[in-house]
């Protein structure tokens, strides 16, 4: 189990994020919460990683507010600084790099989206694996992807549609970077959160995971 700690922002604030040490180490990973906020599902990914032997840091982008009402998780994302949360997610890679060697960054629906941030602007960043997330444009252009990339989408999603992922695919595909795109054309939007019935998949999230652990280990 980890637990809370408070680290340097990029712009040298301070934020709060929940670290899960690892055994002997094979890197670190930055794990990016969904909409729903820090909440135990995303710390019990953070421990996942730490089991797997990687270092994982989750920060709080939402400053301690959680919840299950999708409205107000709408709510809580629109609302939310994305640039405050880019200085988040840089302090947390910074964090990790002093403790650790690599590190990539790992996030779910909204921190997919913001995984596909990071892997564009935070150059300390050494992989990035997105499950569901594709952000606007505006706040980072697929093109200028700098890392290593996999990701992973949901065959019925009306947020991360199909034919998004096609263009982010496209996007991709001139990038000098290694990429890798899984579709699961059977799950839906969230299939990797085992604390909604409605949603996950477990065959799916298991190779998934599988994925990513391996893709983790070929680039930290």
């Amino acid at each position: 189990m980890g637990e809370m700690i408070s680290f340097n922002k990029f712009d040298g604030g301070m934020a709060q994020g929940y670290l899960a040490n690892a055994e002997n180490p094979l890197g670190a990973v930055v794990v990016i919460q969904e909409w729903w906020g820090l909440n135990d599902q995303i710390k019990g990914m953070a421990d996942r990683l730490a089991a797997a032997r990687y270092t994982a840091l989750a920060p709080d982008l939402y400053e301690g507010r959680v919840t299950q009402d999708p409205d107000e998780a709408n709510h809580m994302m629109t609302g939310m600084d994305w640039d405050g949360a880019y200085k988040d997610i840089r302090g947390a890679v910074q964090y990790l790099k002093r403790v650790t060697g690599k590190v990539g960054v790992m996030g779910f629906c909204m921190g997919g989206a913001l995984t596909v941030v990071a892997g564009v602007k935070v150059p300390e960043t050494d992989a990035a694996v997105c499950f569901y997330g594709i952000p606007d444009k505006a706040a980072a252009d697929p093109v200028e992807m700098q890392v290593p990339f996999q990701g992973h989408f949901a065959g019925v999603d009306d947020w991360c549609t199909p034919d998004a992922v096609n263009g982010l695919d496209a996007d991709l595909s001139a990038v000098a970077t290694p990429v890798q795109i899984y579709r699961y054309d059977r799950s839906q939007h969230g299939f990797m959160n085992e604390a909604r019935a409605d949603v996950y998949d477990a065959e799916a999230a298991e190779l998934a995971w599988d994925r990513a652990l391996s893709f983790l280990g070929e680039h930290l």
